[in-house]
């Protein structure tokens, strides 16, 4: 019979070796993940993220969001997360955010609870950055899963096709969003609403960007057909590098109604965010 015997010595070589190969691999992979995203978020504009309007930009980040909303009836609403999550640029030209549930605060009869699960996926077709054309031009496709409890969600799934745009000049830049919500099921009840969201941004130096934006919707279908909402939404958004990519984005500002119809008015939107 023949017996093998190891040194401890050896044996310990061997582990920490092993180990080592394991780290190396792991940091190759962030390394190459990064390096990927850097490059691909250098083919497009370097503008801010708005308060409320989807950039057409890829971006990389953590972002919880707060809002406060005014009720017809003059109670305080809060939501809690605002429907914000991971965004992670797996491949050049596509970005994926897993959405967090927020968690609605009604300060009425209304039962508190969280909202319904959301995702987005973006593709971007076209992007050349301030040295070049300095525009951008990027389709979504959001869905929602009915995770809501207590009636703080809708009934049914629904997906959400969006077409998004930006164009700089200097330091001002356009980026616009427009698109539906379609329910999977129910649609003549629920409605299928059309958003147009519009955000005009001025670089006042790299750390501070003051916007005015417009969201509106035009609601098809269900308890509201025919109606408008709209908003004009003045803010500020504050960008500050850390180290390396790593950043932190602070910005603020009110919805403010201006249609006949408002589910809501006086709405301050407050977001915090760190790309990475």
């Amino acid at each position: 019979m023949i017996s093998f015997r190891f040194h401890p010595a050896i044996l310990a070589a061997s582990l920490s070796a092993c180990v080592a190969l394991s780290a190396s691999a792991q940091q190759s992979f962030v390394e190459r993940w990064q390096a990927r995203v850097t490059r691909t978020q250098a083919e497009q504009p370097h503008w801010v993220t708005p308060l409320a309007t989807v950039t057409p930009r890829l971006e990389q980040e953590f972002r919880t969001d707060f809002m406060r909303q005014i009720t017809p009836r003059h109670t305080n609403t809060w939501n809690y997360g605002g429907g914000k999550g991971l965004e992670l640029i797996p491949t050049r030209r596509i970005e994926l955010l897993l959405n967090v549930p927020p968690y609605i605060q009604h300060n009425s009869t209304a039962k508190d609870g969280f909202g319904d699960t959301s995702f987005v996926m973006k593709y971007r077709f076209y992007a050349s950055n301030e040295e070049a054309h300095n525009t951008i031009i990027t389709a979504f496709l959001g869905g929602t899963i009915p995770t809501g409890s207590y009636s703080n969600g809708s009934t049914d799934a629904s997906i959400a096709p969006t077409l998004a745009g930006g164009k700089g000049f200097g330091h001002f830049d356009v980026q616009s969003t427009l698109g539906a919500t379609l329910p999977v099921a129910n649609s003549r009840k629920l409605g299928r609403p059309i958003a147009w969201n519009t955000a005009l941004q001025w670089k006042a130096n790299p750390h501070w960007w003051p916007e005015t934006e417009f969201n509106t919707t035009f609601y098809k279908g269900g308890p509201n057909d025919g109606k408008i909402q709209n908003f004009v939404t003045p803010g500020i958004v504050s960008r500050w590098p850390l180290h390396h990519r790593v950043g932190v984005t602070l910005g603020a500002g009110m919805q403010i109604a201006t249609s006949s119809y408002h589910s809501y008015n006086h709405g301050l939107v407050f977001s915090a965010r760190m790309p990475f």
